[in-house]
């Protein structure tokens, strides 16, 4: 089988909820092939952006097998089946790798807060054992995102689960947001594996040290602008690229974040279901929707194809 290269700009989709609070697959797979069409490698599935954590097992199962089921590669899929319970990361990860996706991504049980670096490892090689014991090959990406989870990746874990399982862990997920611990883990990990980083203002400096990608939230709205920073090596684009890429975190940090970018995508597309949120995430309100669409406007976002 030949596997989809590990490169490339992957978007943290966002997942859109109807009205009777069903995901409308129909909206995920249009975004998703759109995201593919204007030349990013993959897509990111139920990832924090896509406000993974929020939908139950049954949920995330069949909106993998839908977007599948719609025309999207399952290659091109990369889908975060992490849980609060171990039981059901490791069904969503059986289930995700019998569909031959690109990867699974695996931040560790975030329930518990103070556990030790062999507890973290413990529980995510439980996850790489039981979908072997079904005689599948899992490719995982490891997930850091301490700010969130309230449990992190050391780089003690990542290099016990790297050494004990040759050849499953494609790369790093730093969403830290903290350029001197990304660019820390690409000195300590890479080329053996790929660092990648969540905050779209550190791209350049990872991908002058090798990286060659990056799973992005903002790759949603901006998707060609954030190829740019991965491949553009020109630094007067690579300024108006950040700029640009900047003026829409700096509306993401002024209101809240995933409402916001849910906003957007409704502004963008003219489909209201993609407004709506998850409890205890809240939507928009009319005037906090005004204020988005302005300064969209005043950014010139105003499509996909930036």
């Amino acid at each position: 089988m030949t596997l989809r290269a590990h490169k490339g700009i992957w978007p943290a989709l966002l997942t859109p909820v109807a009205a009777d609070g069903e995901i409308r697959h129909d909206l995920l797979a249009a975004h998703a092939k759109n995201l593919l069409a204007l030349g990013c490698n993959g897509v990111t599935l139920f990832g924090t952006t896509g406000e993974g954590p929020s939908f139950s097992v049954s949920e995330r199962t069949a909106a993998l097998s839908a977007l599948i089921a719609a025309g999207v590669p399952a290659d091109a899929i990369l889908v975060h089946t992490s849980a609060a319970a171990l039981p059901d990361t490791i069904a969503l990860s059986v289930h995700a790798t019998q569909l031959g996706v690109h990867a699974c991504l695996l931040m560790p049980p975030f329930f518990f807060k103070g556990v030790s670096d062999e507890g973290i490892t413990a529980a995510l090689q439980q996850v790489i054992d039981a979908v072997k014991q079904d005689r599948l090959s899992l490719r995982a990406v490891l997930y850091h995102i301490p700010q969130v989870a309230g449990v992190g990746l050391s780089a003690a874990v990542i290099r016990a689960l790297i050494d004990r399982n040759p050849g499953v862990i494609l790369g790093i997920k730093d969403s830290a947001c903290d350029r001197a611990h990304s660019l820390g883990l690409a000195q300590a990990f890479m080329p053996e594996v790929q660092v990648w980083v969540g905050n779209e203002l550190d791209i350049p400096a990872l991908a002058a040290k090798g990286t060659n990608g990056a799973v992005s939230g903002v790759a949603n709205i901006m998707p060609r602008c954030v190829m740019r920073l991965v491949e553009n090596r020109d630094v007067k684009s690579i300024d108006s690229d950040l700029k640009r890429a900047g003026a829409y975190i700096d509306l993401l940090n002024a209101t809240v974040m995933l409402p916001t970018f849910k906003a957007t995508m409704a502004i963008l597309t003219g489909e209201s279901d993609w407004a709506r949120v998850r409890a205890p995430l809240r939507q928009l309100n009319d005037a906090e929707m005004t204020v988005v669409r302005e300064r969209l406007e005043a950014a010139r976002i105003t499509d996909f194809t930036s």
